[in-house]
């Protein structure tokens, strides 16, 4: 699993939800769907490292279900936040990314529980 591109992809968007969590709290002073967005933004990449080491098929697709959940808490988040505090730009920004994460989550799981 040297070059894992979903946990390339999911680590990189991690970095830049930290960043973003920091732009609201310092720059917008917004705390509370702040932290709930790095919360859920974080966890996506987390549990798929999580998963690298299942005790199972059923243990890894369990890991990787729990990431589209977060992954799709994330997009709820930015949905909230945009407008009052995110400009549509700033979330179009970072969105593609989510939506290719969730494309790539989604499709691993379905050809997962096929087997």
């Amino acid at each position: 699993m040297k070059d894992n591109v979903l946990m390339d992809k999911t680590f990189s968007f991690a970095k830049r939800i930290v960043k973003l969590y920091k732009y609201l709290t310092l720059e917008k002073k917004e705390y509370i769907l702040s932290k709930q967005l790095l919360r859920s933004g974080t966890s996506i990449g987390s549990n798929i490292r999580e998963g690298k080491y299942a005790q199972s098929e059923k243990d890894f697709i369990s890991k990787l279900s729990i990431s589209l959940k977060e992954a799709s808490e994330t997009e709820y988040w930015l949905e909230l936040l945009k407008n009052e505090y995110l400009t549509e730009k700033e979330v179009e920004s970072i969105l593609p990314d989510l939506i290719e994460i969730i494309k790539l989550l989604t499709s691993i799981i379905k050809t997962m529980k096929k087997k």
